[in-house]
């Protein structure tokens, strides 16, 4: 299946997109310390009766100097369908980039088909205290202090992602290809800048969710996929403010879902895009 990447200009900046099929379309939004490659494993599949389209978030395709909250991103997501002629989608999160798709669902119902979202909290909802019980990761709060990150790393990029993308398939890691272009996405001081500056607007992210449940409950069908070590803290989250919740979770499958076990993620993804 041909992949075809563009530039696409949403909410004042313009970021890289992968495009690929036809039909619905499914918008797939990538975290960190990932790029669209994230999906590389199941876009094929996806493809066969979708049209996917995977952007690069601002952190990552864009130079963007600022607007890295989920309110932010959110709009990004939207001015995206808005480029590429879409009234409406499926959305997928995951990590960093299910506070967007939550709060795109949240605010513009009418464009969200179904939403599907991975592990990641939603700001300081409730249900997820179990996880958070020893305090968040560690990496949060390194990635929160502005300045001091992308300095200590700088020159260090690639064994630092390397950490993540291991821990993230409980060792087995990712295809060279892909661990390539990640690296090269978050190699230099300005790239870490733009992506710790996520960490750096969660506080803001979090108001905006909250927000966000107080004035509507989630409306379309939602599936949230747990794996380790989220598990099933994001659907604890979203139960209480969700009409039509269906949770999963993949067994021994890392953080990195899409890499890690993409047969699985498509195994519970596919039935659910289909409804």
């Amino acid at each position: 299946m041909p992949i075809a990447l563009s530039r696409v200009r949403t909410n004042g900046i313009e970021t890289t997109v992968a495009t690929a099929g036809s039909g619905p379309a499914v918008l797939l939004l990538h975290g960190f310390p990932h790029t669209w490659q994230l999906w590389r494993e199941v876009l094929p599949t996806l493809a066969r009766t979708h049209r996917v389209i995977a952007p690069d978030q601002r952190w990552t395709g864009s130079d963007a100097t600022g607007g890295y909250d989920a309110g932010t991103l959110a709009a990004d997501a939207l001015g995206i369908l808005d480029a590429l002629g879409e009234p409406s989608a499926t959305v997928v999160g995951i990590d960093a980039g299910t506070p967007p798709a939550a709060l795109l669902a949240l605010r513009h119902p009418g464009r969200v088909r179904r939403l599907v979202v991975m592990e990641s909290l939603l700001g300081t909802l409730p249900g997820g205290e179990d996880f958070l019980a020893a305090g968040p990761p560690w990496w949060f709060g390194f990635h929160s202090v502005p300045g001091l990150a992308e300095e200590v790393l700088a020159g260090h990029e690639a064994a630092y992602l390397d950490f993540f993308l291991a821990a993230g398939t409980r060792g087995r890691g990712v295809p060279a290809g892909v661990r390539d272009a990640f690296v090269s996405a978050y190699t230099g001081t300005a790239a870490l800048r733009r992506a710790f500056s996520f960490y750096r607007e969660l506080p803001r992210t979090a108001g905006q969710l909250e927000a966000a449940v107080r004035e509507h409950r989630l409306t379309v069908p939602t599936l949230a996929v747990g794996a380790h070590p989220v598990g099933d803290a994001l659907a604890r989250q979203l139960r209480p403010v969700t009409d039509d919740l269906t949770s999963r979770l993949i067994p021994d499958c890392g953080h990195i879902i899409p890499l890690d076990r993409p047969a699985e993620l498509l195994s519970v993804l596919e039935p659910f895009l289909r409804g």
